[in-house]
């Protein structure tokens, strides 16, 4: 069997790849999976698909962390997933209407005009047709008209589960606040749903001796963060180079809390390259897997541009010239 190397990212399924990592060499694995949302990465991958997947890459930590060593996932807890069985929400939003027919109005015309259709009845009381959809039926907030409703699942108990499966065990939960979301779709518009703006990390360890060390952190850092439950991080501005990026201080903070200086940092779903820069400026090793080629590329550009900058940072720290 050929190992996967330190400081390298592999293209392929982490399912597969991730038994080529030799037992008990990775300190500390931390990824976000797909969320199932339907991003092109996702394309063709369905509920059940997706799960079996997360059981797999899961199950396989097992062997490659180091005994006492970590795995934090990185995830939405709440999530939505088709269910065809789920009876259809609808939404009689009556604060969002811009027309003042209601319900009676058109179930009255409906019994003064047993034989009118839908068009007749819209012509009637000065309407759309949509409208007298809408007033007998309501909006349709999950799914659309004939589409599949979606149904909300927890997401934190799944993954446990499957870790407890592996020999893994649940030892903490952060959770990441960030920049509020999706505040415009037809979800909370039509709804009393949240929007959503935060995340969990779920941290579980496999069974062995953990060295606390506070001196990895400053005492600044553990009064912030360090020994927080909440950390306060902006998302991402721009995702124009990838779909799906998270802060690369979430990252950091795990490395940085988990791990010695030249331990391996696992990310099973590397992206954009996000985790290996921190793993390089907090001085330890990486090893990525991502199944998009171009993203593999993506993850190579960005480490090769940081490595870049650093070199002037400290060719500068130096007094030496740099090339900008």
């Amino acid at each position: 069997m050929r190992y996967l190397e330190q400081d390298n990212i592999y293209c392929g399924y982490s399912e597969t790849l991730m038994k080529n990592i030799p037992e008990n060499s990775i300190a500390l694995s931390v990824w976000s999976p797909p969320y199932h949302v339907g991003k092109d990465y996702e394309s063709g991958q369905s509920y059940e698909e997706w799960l079996s997947m997360l059981n797999q890459v899961i199950s396989l930590h097992h062997s490659v962390l180091k005994p006492g060593g970590f795995l934090v996932i990185n995830i939405e807890d709440i999530l939505c997933f088709p269910d065809p069985d789920m009876p259809r929400i609808q939404a009689n939003n009556i604060s969002m209407r811009k027309c003042k027919l209601t319900e009676d109005d058109v179930k009255k015309a409906q019994e003064e005009h047993p034989n009118f259709n839908r068009k007749q009845l819209a012509a009637l009381l000065g309407c759309s047709e949509q409208t007298i959809d809408r007033r007998l039926h309501g909006n349709n907030i999950r799914g659309g008209k004939y589409n599949t409703q979606t149904r909300v699942k927890v997401v934190g108990g799944l993954l446990e589960e499957m870790a407890l499966k592996a020999g893994l065990y649940l030892y903490d939960r952060r959770m990441w606040v960030k920049d509020a979301a999706w505040a415009n779709s037809n979800w909370t518009s039509n709804s009393y749903r949240a929007v959503d703006e935060f995340e969990y990390l779920y941290i579980f360890w496999k069974p062995g001796i953990t060295k606390i060390d506070r001196n990895r952190l400053t005492k600044e850092e553990w009064t912030e963060w360090g020994s927080r439950a909440v950390w306060n991080m902006r998302s991402v501005q721009r995702n124009d180079d990838h779909e799906a990026k998270f802060p690369i201080e979430l990252p950091r903070r795990a490395i940085k809390l988990f791990t010695e200086k030249g331990d391996t940092i696992l990310d099973c779903f590397m992206g954009s390259g996000t985790t290996a820069i921190a793993a390089m400026m907090e001085g330890r090793h990486y090893i990525g897997i991502e199944k998009e080629k171009k993203y593999v590329q993506l993850s190579l550009n960005n480490i090769k541009k940081y490595q870049e900058e650093a070199a002037q940072i400290s060719l500068s720290d130096l007094g030496l010239p740099t090339n900008s």
